[in-house]
């Protein structure tokens, strides 16, 4: 078994396709099999590190982002209520409620220059007349709505507004002056400009796309770092609104107004209406994480790569011997037993196989040779069962011959039988006026007695005459036209009837009895020629057509012969094809009876359609066998 010994291995043909071949490839699935014990942990290693990298990612960056928004937002929140606590102690002083306007104005000067926040206070009596201001006396357009509430001894903040001309927001706060005894005496109103805190609420560090924007309830900017959007642009109907200012749905991760998916958090301005929103692009924050994905992409498929060319090695060594086996059984079924062998150094389990192997083929080889010594001993017997079944088929041939002259017979017997029948129906008529005749009673007896003889003889023939099951051959469609031309082409040329030929050069062959499908086509041909009479029309048309499914439907041959002439009638339509009917004053109705049992025989059917008194279609389909080619 350790010895080497040389191998002649032959070539199998492929029987199956490849990709069929490569799915029942014993070598491929042991391939696959290690691949996938290899990879499977691999590829849920990594997606379960991508996951969590995305989920921390994900925690660490809104945690970040909820953090600078607390942050920016106390920070406006504590530098709002300063400016209020400002205005409230410049309300509270006694120069207010002097009666001297330098004094008032100078004082209302030193606190602008000494805050520089300021860059507008202006102190109005009761009724909005303007006591002193800084801008040079005016007073606001919007004053009104400062100024109403309070009167009524409120702290007021107003909008946020956008001054042009010095290209920065502002908003106002008012604040009552009170008299000795409570009531509101004046009202202070201070323009604060927003530019010192904005620099500092949104400047946030937070890579390249981090932003942040202060909102009110109505969805306009009120500061951003982009001043053309400020009071301008309006996101009500952005998500970046509803995760705002909605206190159901709301997500970490949304589109901002510019259609971007962000990381986002919000904090709402304690005694406004204001909103400070801190967002970052998703895609910035979520870099880390595409990194580590690409790289653990490239790890997977140096994996896979490596699997594949481990799993090669290994499904080789095991599986190369049992293909090897495989060819070398192809061989000795193929009988090709000469330098077959086989040899292996291997003593595992594979190597008990290839032993066992040769041993039957050393043995199917002694089995083969006494075979063919048998064969050679039974070869007279062969001759002699040949001579006898030569006999039998010259036997058959004489049967057949039979047959055709039984049938021959029965035709004839049918053509006589009608003549018969009427001689037999007028002896019976003329019955009662001879029964006077005494002389002529044995004679009309012998006479009847004869008729009755010669029926009975006929209806042994047609008994006889059975339906003859078809022969099947391949059949041309366009030779079996012109075939049936051939026949009743005289008759049409005769009656002057011109006969129309439709068949196309593409379609298959058919399998049946060339003669009795001849038949049908004559017997249709010669009907249609008769019913058109002298100067008509006949066609014979020709085509494919499918019943059924895409999947379980059948392709039939067609075959279409109508005439010009005065059409069957829809009364007469459903007996068309009885035995014994016709309308013909000298018919036998047994024409197209035996037509259409004739294409029944060979799987197919006969229709036919009237056209309203224009003509009538008769149709003959006739199956194409399964794997019939086309282009005949």
């Amino acid at each position: 078994m350790g010895a080497a010994v040389r191998v002649r291995w032959c070539r199998r043909a492929p029987s199956h396709p490849m990709k069929n071949r490569l799915f029942h490839n014993f070598q491929v699935k042991l391939m696959l099999l290690f691949a996938l014990f290899a990879l499977v942990p691999l590829v849920a290693v990594g997606v379960l590190a991508i996951r969590t990298a995305e989920d921390l990612i994900l925690n660490m960056a809104s945690n970040q982002v909820e953090q600078v928004a607390n942050d920016k937002g106390a920070l406006l929140e504590r530098w709002i209520s300063e400016r209020k606590a400002d205005v409230t102690v410049v309300a509270g002083t006694s120069i207010l409620q002097s009666n001297q306007p330098a004094a008032i104005m100078a004082y209302l000067e030193l606190i602008r220059q000494q805050y520089r926040v300021y860059s507008d206070l202006t102190v109005v009596s009761g009724d909005g007349r303007v006591i002193c201001s800084t801008a040079l006396g005016k007073t606001a357009p919007e004053a009104a709505g400062w100024l109403a509430v309070a009167r009524e001894g409120h702290i007021h903040i107003s909008d946020i507004g956008f001054n042009a001309e010095r290209n920065e927001s502002y908003f106002r706060i008012a604040a009552p002056v009170r008299d000795d005894v409570g009531r509101v005496k004046r009202i202070v109103c201070a323009t604060v400009g927003t530019n010192a805190i904005l620099s500092a609420l949104l400047r946030v560090s937070l890579g390249e796309t981090g932003e942040c924007y202060l909102v009110n309830r109505e969805g306009l900017f009120l500061a951003h770092k982009e001043p053309r959007r400020i009071l301008k642009e309006n996101i009500a109907q952005s998500e970046s609104f509803r995760n705002i200012f909605s206190a159901r749905n709301r997500g970490v991760t949304y589109v901002d107004y510019r259609g971007i998916e962000v990381i986002g958090a919000s904090a709402r301005v304690g005694g406004t209406d204001w909103a400070l929103v801190v967002e970052q692009d998703r895609d910035e924050a979520f870099h880390s994480a595409d990194v580590l994905r690409r790289y653990i992409y490239l790890i997977v498929v140096l994996s896979i790569c490596g699997a594949l060319i481990s799993a090669w090695m290994v499904a080789r060594y095991v599986a190369g011997p049992v293909r090897r086996l495989s060819e070398a059984a192809d061989c000795l079924a193929a009988g090709q037993y000469e330098g077959l062998a086989l040899s292996t150094r291997r003593k595992d389990e594979i190597g008990v196989l290839y032993t066992a192997f040769a041993d039957m083929a050393r043995r199917l080889h002694d089995r083969q040779h006494r075979l063919e010594t048998r064969m050679e001993l039974t070869e007279a017997e062969l001759k002699e069962t040949d001579g006898k079944l030569r006999a039998t088929e010259e036997a058959a041939a004489r049967s057949q011959q039979l047959a055709s002259l039984g049938r021959l017979a029965a035709g004839v017997a049918h053509e006589i039988r009608t003549p018969l029948t009427s001689l037999k129906l007028f002896l019976e008529s003329v019955e009662s006026d001879i029964a006077v005749s005494v002389e002529y009673e044995e004679d009309f007896q012998v006479a009847m007695k004869q008729i009755r003889r010669m029926e009975a003889t006929i209806n042994r023939f047609l008994d006889f005459a059975r339906p003859q099951e078809p022969v099947f051959q391949s059949l041309k469609v366009g030779e079996l036209v012109e075939d049936t031309l051939t026949v009743a082409g005289p008759r049409a040329r005769q009656q002057e009837t011109e006969v129309l030929v439709s068949v196309p050069v593409g379609l298959p062959e058919l399998r049946g009895d060339r003669r009795q499908l001849g038949e049908v086509l004559i017997n249709l041909l010669v009907n249609a020629l008769e019913a058109t009479g002298e100067g008509g029309e006949v066609t014979i048309a020709a085509g494919l057509e499918r019943t059924g499914g895409e999947r379980e439907g059948r392709t039939r041959v067609r075959l279409d012969v109508a005439d010009t002439g005065h059409g069957i009638g829809k009364a007469n339509l459903a007996r068309v094809f009885d035995p014994f009917f016709t309308t013909k004053a000298t018919g036998t109705g047994l024409g197209l009876a035996i037509a259409s049992r004739t294409v029944q025989r060979h799987g197919g059917e006969m229709q036919v359609a009237d056209r309203d008194g224009s003509g009538a279609v008769f149709s003959v389909f006739l199956p194409v066998p399964a794997g019939g080619n086309e282009g005949h």
